[in-house]
């Protein structure tokens, strides 16, 4: 059955990106309609870290002040060993916009989001089975049997993407390293102050993140095959001790409390950068953003900010593209064509230069080599700290620049 009042625009996934493209489109005046399979806002992950590009796309949305109310600006941060006979070494930021950086817990911004949006936009229980054309339309077909017609379909529907396969995009390349990641509350405080605590070594990179006073964001990500995704979850809560039972007490204490049903396991996937070269980010008026264009490792935190950066570019690149429409069908198809390939080039490079560092720091970080090790140890942890930043200094402008 066809359904009722079909939007011009369809988003597939209300995760981050699909969410920031939607709120971006409202800002501009322009409805959209944003399908979620999952019954509810899902908030895999539990939580990411943002730099100066997230807080660009977060201000043109119109909810970083609400955001930054929630969670504590970090400080700076503080690298090192897991081996306790290896010292830290701490950096502290400037007090500037370009070094801000929180941890946001994914189901706050999600919620923030989605509270931008007029009650009817997100339809849930809403999974996508087959897409087809019809002239200058598309045909989404649900799994519930309706089918809704429209003239722009974005596919923000993640790693598995079924608008990236309709594309053309292949599957996804599997890392040898799973992330372990965990959310732990802390009702009185954690006392852990405001720092990012990052340790690495023998394979292993392990991260402790404060979101406020409260909460605590930790991940560890490893090459080992004592485990496997199946593992159940105290069993990687133990894993994930003995790999850093060398720590202080305070830092082990955080994955201690951890609830059980707070801790996820996943493989590492990404998108290998040349396949981006040759793919259709654009075709026929359908087009991919966040995690359905650009899956990368977690090891430079741009997975979450730059999916905003996606959404408020999209929908910049959408809003031109629509202005003063007209009731030729043909020239109005034209226009959004142009904006979206408009987008693509926008987002080609950035994407391809975000996967490829990701990789090669996750790599020079959880190196086994002795050798390695002492390069990365000696010389490279500030490197790759200033990298990491000049990754993030990116703005992706407002809405209506």
């Amino acid at each position: 059955m066809e359904g009722e009042g079909n939007p011009d625009i369809v988003i597939v996934g209300a995760g981050i990106s699909g969410l920031s493209t939607a709120v971006g489109l409202h800002r501009l005046g322009i409805k959209s309609m944003v399908l979620e399979s999952s019954d509810k806002l899902r908030a895999t992950g539990f939580a990411f870290t943002t730099w100066f590009n997230a807080w660009k796309a977060m201000e043109a949305l119109g909810v970083s002040e609400h955001i930054r109310d929630l969670h504590d600006r970090l400080e700076g941060w503080v690298v090192g060993s897991i081996s306790a006979e290896n010292p830290t070494k701490e950096m502290l930021f400037p007090d500037s916009e370009e070094y801000e950086s929180r941890c946001v817990e994914r189901k706050l911004l999600l919620e923030a989001l989605a509270g931008e949006l007029p009650e009817e936009t997100i339809r849930f229980s809403a999974k996508v089975v087959h897409i087809e054309l019809s002239g200058h339309y598309k045909l989404v077909h649900l799994s519930d049997g309706t089918i809704l017609k429209t003239k722009v379909l974005i596919g923000c529907d993640g790693v598995y993407s079924v608008v990236g396969k309709w594309l053309g995009f292949k599957n996804l390349a599997t890392t040898a390293r799973l992330a372990i990641r965990g959310l732990t509350h802390f009702p009185t405080g954690h006392g852990f102050g405001k720092r990012f605590f990052q340790f690495y070594g023998d394979g292993v990179r392990s991260g402790f993140i404060p979101c406020n006073n409260n909460t605590v964001y930790w991940f560890l990500t490893h090459t080992s095959t004592e485990i496997d995704e199946e593992t159940n979850p105290e069993n990687l809560k133990q894993f994930a001790l003995n790999k850093l039972k060398d720590l202080p007490e305070n830092i082990k204490n955080v994955m201690e409390t951890t609830d059980l049903d707070s801790i996820v396991m996943s493989r590492l996937k990404y998108r290998p950068p040349w396949e981006l070269l040759w793919a259709n980010i654009t075709k026929d008026n359908v087009c991919v953003a966040g995690d359905a264009l650009h899956p990368m490792t977690p090891d430079i935190g741009q997975g979450g900010c730059s999916a905003m950066e996606d959404g408020v570019i999209l929908a910049r690149c959408l809003g031109e593209a629509m202005k003063g429409e007209t009731e030729n069908e043909d020239a109005s198809y034209k226009r959004i064509e142009e904006g979206l390939e408009k987008y693509a080039r926008e987002r080609k490079w950035r994407s391809i230069d975000l996967i490829t560092t990701a990789y090669t720091v996750g790599f020079i970080q959880q190196s086994r080599g002795k050798w390695m090790n002492l390069f990365r140890d000696k010389f490279l942890s500030s490197f790759l700290s200033r990298l990491l930043l000049k990754k993030a200094h990116f703005d992706c402008g407002s809405l209506d620049s």
